[in-house]
């Protein structure tokens, strides 16, 4: 069993979304460590809600924050500092997709960034790409120090409708495998995850 950390290109760019169809494609565990606002509808909460398997386990957050601001931000709000070595890994003895907060390089604290967790943790890398202007250059950035810093990449997340000169301006940096192609959707629920889920060629985990 693997573990699988879902990072993006950005904030907002659809890593619970991406989360969620890995984790009903490979009935995966669902962790995302650090929540910040929302705590009414956090994203553990939104993925447990349209996971159809019944074999996934949701693990509990290990810092949960009022603020919808980085992390480093949110924590120092609440006059907690996050320490990088308290996130540990929950048990399982399932694979277990790991939900970062933001981009790679936002800051947990004044030093370390997201991306160190799953640096700490051992975790392959899903990287988001979510296609508006400006997204080839934020693509190939975060590629760029993922593969400087030593990072194994699983591969590319897409999503949205992306043109064929910008996808393959993206993909042919560093020539890496595209997992999955996310439809813009209409209404997101149970039944479309479901369908997405099912186009993710298993062999490549």
């Amino acid at each position: 069993m693997k573990n699988y950390f879902i990072t993006g290109i950005g904030t907002n760019v659809g890593k619970t979304l991406a989360s969620a169809i890995l984790t009903e494609a490979l009935q995966a565990d669902y962790w995302k460590p650090i929540q910040c606002g929302e705590l009414d509808a956090t994203d553990k909460n939104n993925v447990k809600n349209l996971i159809s398997n019944t074999k996934t386990v949701f693990h509990n957050e290990i810092y949960l924050f009022k603020e919808p601001a980085s992390p480093h931000l949110s924590s120092a709000l609440e006059n907690t500092k996050i320490i990088l070595e308290k996130i540990a890994l929950p048990i399982t003895q399932n694979s277990l997709i790991i939900e970062g907060a933001g981009g790679i390089l936002v800051p947990l604290n004044e030093n370390n960034f997201v991306i160190d967790i799953a640096k700490n943790l051992g975790a392959e890398i899903v990287l988001v790409c979510q296609s508006y202007l400006g997204c080839i250059n934020h693509s190939l950035l975060s590629i760029d120090y993922l593969i400087k810093n030593d990072f194994e990449i699983k591969g590319l997340i897409l999503n949205g409708n992306f043109d064929k000169a910008v996808k393959s301006a993206i993909i042919s940096y560093a020539e890496l495998p595209v997992i999955a192609e996310i439809i813009e959707m209409k209404e997101i629920t149970k039944e479309t995850i479901l369908a997405q889920s099912k186009k993710i060629d298993l062999s490549l985990f």
